[in-house]
């Protein structure tokens, strides 16, 4: 799930056809960030894979290739391919950062996920506060608008949501930041996800609100402003995300 937005359509439950090669790495790959493939151990050969997911060694090899320039498999030459520890895994790939929406809940990982938001999404917001163009200032407002009229379809409201952060993002044309897609994307992802089963108008009235602030102090150039009301954005987020835990 590289493009943006699509772990956010994920959360309505359909599923999107795969080929072979990335139904191997996504099994695989999600096996990993579960624990189902424990770090250190070693996978099985490449025989029992292939019969597994019913594939060509063609097929299988490639998706392992993949998964092991993602960071979460090394192969070792007379031992086979091995689950690779934490510390290797790339956890800007947005595939990888996907995976964890289905994985348990890591509080070490989903406290990290926020302290890189907050390091950098306030910053960016107060540089647009800075020099934004009437043009960046009408699609934030269009998004915001969008959140509005989305109260009655938790996805769509997500989603919305997620397009104003990314305008942001663009709009501080800062690389580092635009690199945070998949960081702002999983973060609201395990937000919205706590909201499916237990839907709660109150919480999406206060997140559209705390972005109608945001949309409002970037309007009217107020940085400071701007930097707080992300910082609000996202410790709100973090908050909604802890009630699954």
């Amino acid at each position: 799930m590289s493009e943006p937005g699509s772990l956010l359509r994920s959360l309505s439950g359909r599923s999107t056809a795969r080929n072979y090669h990335s139904h191997v790495i996504n099994e695989i790959g999600a096996g990993v960030i579960s624990g189902r493939y424990a770090i250190g151990t070693t996978l099985p050969n490449d025989a029992e894979l292939m019969e597994e997911f019913e594939v060509s060694r063609t097929v299988l090899r490639e998706a392992l290739k993949t998964l092991e320039a993602k960071g979460l498999l090394e192969a070792r030459p007379k031992v086979g391919t091995k689950v690779a520890k934490k510390s290797r895994w790339n956890l800007y790939d947005p595939q990888v950062l996907a995976w964890h929406l289905d994985a348990p809940l890591d509080p070490e990982f989903l406290a990290g996920l926020h302290e890189v938001r907050r390091s950098l999404e306030p910053q960016a917001a107060g540089e647009v506060a800075r020099r934004r163009t009437a043009d960046q200032i009408r699609l934030m407002l269009y998004w915001v608008h969008q959140m509005e009229t989305s109260l009655g379809s938790l996805q769509n409201f997500a989603l919305a949501d997620f397009e104003l952060h990314r305008i942001i993002s663009d709009a501080a044309h800062n690389p580092f930041v635009r690199a945070l897609y998949g960081v702002i994307e999983l973060a609201h992802a395990l937000a919205y996800k706590s909201l499916l089963n237990t839907p709660d108008s109150c919480i999406m009235d206060t997140v559209l609100e705390k972005h109608r602030r945001l949309v409002n102090r970037i309007e009217y150039g107020d940085e400071a402003g701007a930097r707080e009301a992300m910082l609000d954005t996202i410790e709100h987020d973090r908050m909604v995300a802890l009630r699954q835990s």
